[in-house]
C-alpha cells in the first residue's frame, strides 16, 4: 500500500513538473549593459511597468556592464532566440564599437535583431557659467583664439566623436581630454578644468537648470523642448554635428518574426502612453518608438557614419 502511494506521488510529481516545463514563463529578462543608476540604466526601469502590463509579463532588468558592451551582448546570443531577453542598449554598443574595436566578439547586424527604437538623445556643448561664449558661434572663436579643451566619457564615445566632428565642421582642434565616464568630466567643466563637454541632454538637464552648466549649442536637426532656447549647430552655421545618442531595443537573431513584430508593438505603445512620455520628453529625451526595419537601418547608417569618422580620425579604442 505504502509502495503504490509512493509511485502515485512520485508520478503526480512528474506530472506537474512537465506541465510546468511546458508552459511559456512569462518572465522577460532586459539585459542593459550599464551599471545600476546610470541614464540607460534609469530609462530602461522606467519602461519595467508599462511594458510588462502591455505583453501580459514581468520585466526583470539584469546589468551586464563591461566590455563597452560586448559583455551584455554575448549573453544575449548566449540565451536562446525566443523574444524573452531582450538588450536594452545606447547607440555606442552597437553601431560606434564596429569602428572602434578591430575585433568585436559580435556582429550587431548579425547577431542581433532589431526590434524598435526607444528615444532619441542628441547631444549638447555645455560650457561653465563662467565661459565668455553664450553660443556656439563664440565657442569656435574662443577656439581659434586660443588652446581650448573638452572632456568625454571615453575615447571612442558619443560625446568624443561630437567634438571631432565640430574640429572639423568649424576648422578648429581642440583637444580631447577622455574621461572613465560622463561623472568626472561634467564635475571638471563646472570647477573650469576643461572648457566644456557634449553630453545627452537627460544627463545634463539638471544642471542646465540649476544653473550649474550653460548650454550654448544643440547637436541636432531641431531644438528641443526641455532647452528651447539653446539653438543648433546648423541655425548657428556650422553645419555637420548632428549626434544621437538613440536608445533601442534588440533581440538575438533569429528570434520569430512573430515574438519581434509583438515586442516592436507594444514599444511603440508604451513611449506615447502617460506618464512615460511626458517623463522623457520633461528629461530632454524624444520619445520614438519603431519598426524592427526603420531601427535596423538606422543602425546600419550609423555603423557607416560613425565607422568613416573613427578611421579618419584614426581612433583607437582606450
Amino acid at each position: 500500500m505504502m509502495n503504490n502511494l509512493k509511485a502515485i506521488l512520485v508520478s503526480l510529481i512528474c506530472i506537474f513538473a512537465s506541465a510546468s516545463d511546458a508552459q511559456p514563463s512569462n518572465v522577460i529578462k532586459m539585459i542593459v549593459a550599464f551599471p545600476p543608476g546610470g541614464p540607460v540604466d534609469s530609462m530602461a526601469r522606467s519602461l519595467l511597468e508599462p511594458l510588462g502590463k502591455e505583453l501580459n509579463a514581468q520585466i526583470v532588468i539584469e546589468n551586464k556592464p563591461g566590455g563597452n558592451g560586448a559583455i551584455a551582448a554575448e549573453y544575449v546570443a548566449a540565451n536562446p532566440a525566443d523574444g524573452k531577453t531582450l538588450w536594452f542598449t545606447s547607440a555606442g554598443a552597437v553601431a560606434i564599437n564596429p569602428g572602434l574595436y578591430e575585433k568585436l566578439s559580435y556582429n550587431p547586424v548579425k547577431d542581433l535583431a532589431p526590434v524598435s527604437l526607444v528615444a532619441n538623445n542628441v547631444e549638447v556643448l555645455v560650457v561653465n557659467p563662467g565661459s565668455p561664449a553664450s553660443n556656439a558661434v563664440d565657442f569656435v572663436t574662443l577656439a581659434k583664439a586660443k588652446d581650448l579643451t573638452m572632456g568625454s566619457s571615453g575615447t571612442g564615445s558619443v560625446p568624443h566623436l561630437a567634438l571631432e566632428q565640430l574640429n572639423d565642421s568649424a576648422g578648429i582642434k581642440i583637444l580631447h581630454v577622455p574621461y572613465k565616464g560622463a561623472a568626472p568630466a561634467i564635475t571638471d567643466v563646472m570647477a573650469g578644468h576643461v572648457d566644456g563637454f557634449f553630453g545627452d541632454i537627460p544627463g545634463l538637464i539638471g544642471f542646465i537648470k540649476s544653473g550649474k552648466l550653460k548650454p550654448i549649442g544643440l547637436a541636432a536637426d531641431k531644438r528641443n523642448s526641455a532647452i528651447p532656447d539653446v539653438k543648433t549647430f546648423n541655425e548657428m552655421g556650422i553645419k555637420g554635428v548632428d549626434t544621437n545618442n538613440w536608445y533601442a531595443v534588440f533581440v538575438k537573431a533569429g528570434t520569430p518574426k512573430v515574438d519581434i513584430e509583438r515586442l516592436s508593438m507594444a514599444l511603440k505603445k508604451v513611449v506615447k502612453q502617460e506618464p512615460l512620455n511626458s517623463k522623457l520628453s520633461q528629461s530632454g529625451s524624444e520619445p520614438v518608438g519603431s519598426s524592427p526595419e526603420e531601427l535596423g537601418n538606422v543602425l546600419k547608417k550609423d555603423i557607416m557614419k560613425w565607422s568613416q569618422l573613427i578611421k579618419v580620425k584614426k581612433i583607437t579604442a582606450e
